[in-house]
C-alpha cells in the first residue's frame, strides 16, 4: 500500500517574510508555557533570523522589481531575494539548472536591481 501525499496549494515567501511569520509562531508558543520548541521549529527560526538581510516589505519590492526583468520568473526572483548574489558567479548559480544562460548585459541588469536593496 503506497500513500500519495498531494500538494493542495504552493505560495513563494521570501526568508524574510518566512521571518515575520515564524516570530508570530514563536511568540504563540511562547505564551503556553506547556509547550516546546520542536528542533525543527526553533532551527527554521534560527535560519530566518540568521539570513533575513531585508524587511519584508524591501524584499517584496525586490522581487516585484526582479518579475519586471524579462528572463526572471516567479521562483527565480523570490531565490535571488533571498540569496541576494553579489557578483556574476553567484548569480549564475541560481541558473546553474535552467536550459539557458544569461549574458552579461542580463546578468549586471539582474545585478544592478539587486545593489540598490542590498
Amino acid at each position: 500500500m503506497t500513500i500519495f501525499k498531494e500538494i493542495v496549494d504552493e505560495e513563494f515567501l521570501t526568508v524574510s517574510e518566512t521571518k515575520e511569520l515564524l516570530a508570530d509562531i514563536e511568540a504563540e508558543r511562547a505564551m503556553d508555557e506547556d509547550r516546546e520548541l520542536r528542533y525543527e521549529l526553533a532551527r527554521a527560526i534560527e535560519h530566518a533570523n540568521r539570513f533575513a538581510l531585508l524587511e519584508p516589505e524591501e524584499a517584496q519590492a525586490l522581487v516585484d522589481d526582479l518579475r519586471d526583468i524579462e528572463k526572471v520568473d516567479e521562483a527565480t526572483a523570490y531565490k535571488i531575494a533571498n540569496l541576494l548574489p553579489r557578483d556574476r558567479d553567484e548569480l549564475r548559480s541560481v541558473y546553474a539548472k535552467q536550459r539557458y544562460s544569461l549574458s552579461g548585459g542580463e546578468l549586471d541588469e539582474i545585478l544592478n536591481v539587486v545593489a540598490k536593496y542590498a
